[in-house]
């Protein structure tokens, strides 16, 4: 219990909000201003030193004091600032901007990340080894949590993504030939969407979030690629007789009802079983069939 409470708190340590800084450009009128001051001290210097030199003086602090608080900010871009290692707050604003010279400030990006990972051998839900890797498209939505709580988010993302494919990989069948459970081959949206609150739930704690992913290699993994290659050669087989056999009874019955209705020939149980198993070899064999002509009876 006391661990549980301990990383709920170290969870909720950092989080983001707007810091005090101001635009860079009525700033920048500041130090030209202190420009044409210096320059106008430089000017009197040649007549009144006592007057020149202070003046000189104080254009020289502001435009140094000012010089120092300028930064560029791009759009998708954020700056967190902090004095003496105190977060102090986020300027998602952009454009040119100012603040105190002593306050520090560290960039972070928060446009979309696009990320694939590395190939991954899992043993699927059957314990069958598969290759899987992913797709994840990932962008920072908390600044002070993705700098503070995490010693490097970009490193973090990447053990998580493995992870995370590693979990969902183990959790359903490659595949299921009944068509009755969710698989990782024929379920991709479902088991998509999965992945994507998997890693969601996973990278809340740096202050990231997950926009889209998907996998983007699914396979048996080499050793036994060949082996249920053929097992689902097999099983195709195996369908398509199935199917075969199906249609071909149902065309049987239908030949000996029509037969019988309409009168053209009487059968008796031999001759319809002989006609049963003619019918069977023309409709179910891979051959085209030789008819042949009996100049004898049925029975000889």
């Amino acid at each position: 219990m006391v661990e549980s409470g301990t990383r709920n708190t170290a969870l909720t340590l950092s989080s983001e909000h707007k810091a005090a800084t101001s635009s860079g450009y009525a700033m920048l009128m500041v130090m030209l201003a202190s420009v044409a001051l210096g320059i106008f001290g430089l000017t009197l210097l040649k007549h009144d030193a006592a007057l020149g030199g202070p003046i000189v003086a104080v254009a020289s602090i502001v435009f140094v004091f000012v010089s120092g608080g300028f930064y560029m900010q791009q759009p998708n871009q954020a700056t967190a600032i902090t004095l003496f290692g105190a977060y102090k707050g986020t300027d998602r604003n952009t454009g040119l901007r100012w603040l105190l010279p002593w306050l520090g400030r560290k960039k972070v990006s928060l446009r979309a990340n696009n990320m694939i990972s590395e190939r991954l051998k899992v043993n699927d839900l059957r314990g069958n080894p598969i290759e899987i890797a992913a797709q994840v498209v990932w962008r920072v939505t908390d600044t002070a949590q993705a700098l503070f709580d995490i010693d490097d988010y970009k490193a973090f993302v990447i053990v998580q993504i493995e992870a995370a494919v590693r979990t969902i990989g183990a959790r359903y069948p490659y595949d299921d030939y009944e068509h009755q459970e969710v698989t990782l081959r024929g379920n991709h949206d479902q088991v998509g969407a999965e992945l994507r609150q998997e890693l969601i739930a996973r990278l809340v704690t740096a202050g990231i979030t997950v926009d889209e992913c998907g996998f983007t290699h699914l396979a048996y993994a080499p050793e036994i690629a060949g082996a249920m290659l053929r097992r689902q050669q097999a099983q195709a087989v195996v369908a398509a007789r199935k199917t075969l056999v199906e249609g071909a009874v149902g065309m049987v019955e239908m030949a000996l009802d029509l037969l019988s209705a309409k009168g053209v020939v009487e059968l008796d149980d031999e001759r319809r079983a002989a006609m049963v198993s003619n019918l069977m070899v023309v409709l179910c064999g891979e051959r085209d069939t030789q008819p042949v002509v009996n100049a004898g009876s049925l029975y000889q």
